[in-house]
């Protein structure tokens, strides 16, 4: 069974929140669903093991934001990768509240939507949070990021605990020399691959002008040509790794990087 195949699924991507009055906590999923329309509901899944699911329990209500093809790795990284019991992810974007005191990211953002919850089903590994919609606004008038353009323009990983995540479903990277590749001069980041029109780095948002093409350039030391891959979320770094490297997007440590080349 080729595993990979659920990528092609028209699912978007979405930041589900919620507040319940001492903790603020929102994470990326695919499953924001609507229900109904009269009235309007909406369902999503949340693995048990996040913040964000414990915290829709305590409140009775969660917002659900669509991200836009413009969202970047460094929004995506933060709330698909890191976890709210351990940081402020709000901190760092502009946000909002709804009428429910729930936090919201405002940028790279298509639609929001406020929803009090009905029902709550227990799916295993998840919970699935129903409810009515008592708010719904157009924030952005942009393409909505779809999960096939993130992985296959985005290029980002799953977490773990995401409902589409298959073990060993990560694409693999091609070898040094095997293609093309093109290093951010403002950040360092790696692209694998011809650069689509219109690109911005995922990283600092930078265009395709800034990136300088590596595929051929000769390694000086064979340290220099080490490659690293996360194995949570898909970020390549060149080089060694220093000493109390962390990954620049998801926060994990270098034990959890595999060597490329």
């Amino acid at each position: 069974m080729d595993m990979t195949a659920f990528f092609k699924l028209t699912n978007g991507l979405y930041i589900v929140s919620s507040s319940n009055g001492e903790m603020d906590a929102g994470c990326i999923v695919n499953t924001v669903l609507q229900v109904t329309a009269e009235p309007p509901r909406l369902s999503v899944t949340v693995n048990k093991q996040n913040a964000t699911a414990d915290v829709i329990r305590e409140s009775g209500c969660f917002a659900a934001t669509v991200l836009t093809e413009t969202a970047d790795m460094g929004l995506i990284g933060t709330f698909g990768f890191r976890s709210s019991r351990e940081e402020n992810k709000f901190s760092g974007f502009a946000t909002n509240r709804d009428e429910n005191g729930v936090p919201y990211v405002t940028e790279h953002m298509a639609a929001r939507f406020s929803v009090k919850v009905e029902q709550t089903v227990d799916v295993g590994t998840h919970w699935m949070f129903i409810g009515e919609v008592t708010e719904a606004e157009k924030l952005l008038d942009e393409h909505m990021m779809s999960y096939e353009y993130y992985h296959s323009v985005v290029k980002g990983g799953t977490p773990k605990t995401a409902p589409s995540y298959q073990a060993g479903a990560m694409p693999q990277a091609p070898a040094a020399g095997s293609g093309e590749r093109w290093r951010c001069t403002v950040c360092g980041y790696i692209h694998e691959g011809p650069l689509p029109e219109g690109f911005t780095c995922p990283l600092c948002s930078v265009g395709a002008e800034s990136f300088e093409k590596i595929e051929d350039a000769p390694a000086a030391t064979e340290k220099a040509s080490e490659r690293w891959r996360c194995t949570v979320c898909g970020y390549i770094h060149e080089g060694p790794l220093p000493e109390g490297f962390a990954c620049p997007l998801c926060g994990v440590g270098a034990d959890q990087f595999e060597r490329l080349s």
